[in-house]
């Protein structure tokens, strides 16, 4: 029967089934051709070319295997890499995909006889991770491109600076709280000093008992006299006073003043207790912590030079000397070493300048000593976020 013309319907019919695949059990690995039907591969067994490349393997036959064996393994891996990279996958789904190539090599001439095989051998070569599970072995690609590996340590070398970072700021922070703590007690040994009233509205009381006589007119019991701890000590007994001078009264005067000035601070104090959402302040300093700007500015310190609109800031950068605006949102303060001057930026002690003390770990809060005002001296505890160090 002699071959169907072009383009006759015969001869397209042929063209389509040649395109598709076959069956497996039709085709010649050695000569690389599929055949359609048991009597076509037949006869290309008895064909000349056939037996010629049959002369060729059966003087090698190792060397033919291990080179088909090569070609199916970097096929196979190569559409692994490109089409599912490191994801874990069931390993039929990547052989149906590999062999929908007509032009594959077949694993019947290969040394694995089955895909099971194979995957295990892949296993034990290193080449991907394979697991046995109730629906099969499945597989993940293992990246070893030197690229790829240059990638990974270089984000591990960061990830490890980092953890550094943070294990020397623990460090530090962990120092200062003992080097407070031995402040603290170094503070408590008992000194004698001279007594003073913490308030001007208490009142002082001295109870020197009923046989006690005083002759002529008598001070106010609000005055404090220099001798008033002498005079409490001692036996009760018969003593003359001087009437007030002119400076006791002068110095009632000065006292009805302070307290005025007490109650005036008090109201201004109330007025300022309610706390604000915003708490930028010019010439303190800051810490970038967005990472939108890349890792150039992270975690990079910086020093307030303007406060716009409350919320935003200019900010100049201490290492480099860039100027940045950004908003307090991508912000955060900075904790100095004890005895470094600081700016309270929100509660009832706002825009007041302190000491820094000491450092509660625990509750994520300070001890400051004002340094300003009628206040200077006192003793106040502030959150993290409610203070900074002053540039």
């Amino acid at each position: 029967m002699g071959k169907a013309e072009f383009l006759t319907p015969k001869a397209i019919s042929n063209r389509i089934k040649a395109k598709g695949l076959q069956k497996l059990r039709w085709y010649c690995q050695m000569c690389q051709k599929q055949c359609r039907d048991e009597n076509g591969f037949k006869c290309h067994c008895m064909s000349e070319s056939h037996q010629r490349q049959l002369l060729l393997a059966s003087e090698n036959p190792t060397k033919f295997m291990d080179y088909f064996s090569d070609e199916f393994k970097r096929d196979f891996l190569e559409l692994l890499r490109r089409r599912f990279g490191t994801k874990r996958v069931h390993n039929n789904i990547v052989y149906n995909e590999y062999i929908s190539y007509r032009e594959h090599v077949h694993m019947n001439s290969t040394q694995w006889e089955t895909l099971t095989d194979f995957t295990k051998w892949l296993g034990r070569e290193g080449l991907c991770k394979v697991d046995e599970t109730p629906k099969g072995w499945y597989i993940q690609y293992i990246d070893r491109d030197p690229e790829t590996i240059r990638r990974q340590e270089e984000l591990a070398r960061k990830k490890k600076q980092e953890m550094d970072d943070v294990e020397r700021s623990a460090k530090f922070i962990e120092e200062q709280v003992r080097r407070g703590r031995d402040g603290k007690e170094t503070e408590e040994t008992p000194l004698f000093t001279e007594l003073k009233r913490e308030s001007e509205e208490e009142k002082v009381v001295f109870n020197l008992g009923a046989s006690a006589c005083v002759a002529g007119p008598s001070k106010p019991s609000s005055v404090l006299g220099p001798s008033a701890l002498k005079a409490a000590a001692a036996p009760p007994s018969v003593k003359r006073k001087d009437p007030p001078s002119s400076s006791d009264s002068k110095s009632e005067k000065k006292k009805k003043s302070a307290l005025e000035e007490i109650i005036e601070m008090e109201e201004r104090k109330k007025k300022q207790s309610s706390r604000t959402d915003y708490w930028l302040q010019p010439d303190i300093v800051v810490k970038v912590i967005t990472k939108k700007l890349g890792e150039k500015y992270h975690k990079k310190k910086a020093v307030v030079t303007e406060v716009r609109d409350r919320y935003g800031a200019v900010v100049k950068l201490i290492d480099s000397g860039d100027k940045l605006k950004l908003d307090q949102n991508h912000l955060e303060t900075v904790i100095p070493a004890p005895g470094k001057r600081v700016l309270i930026l929100n509660g009832p002690y706002r825009d007041t300048e302190a000491l820094l003390e000491g450092i509660d770990e625990k509750n994520f809060s300070a001890t400051l000593t004002l340094d300003a005002g009628h206040l200077k001296g006192r003793r106040v505890t502030v959150a993290y976020e409610d203070f900074s160090k002053l540039a």
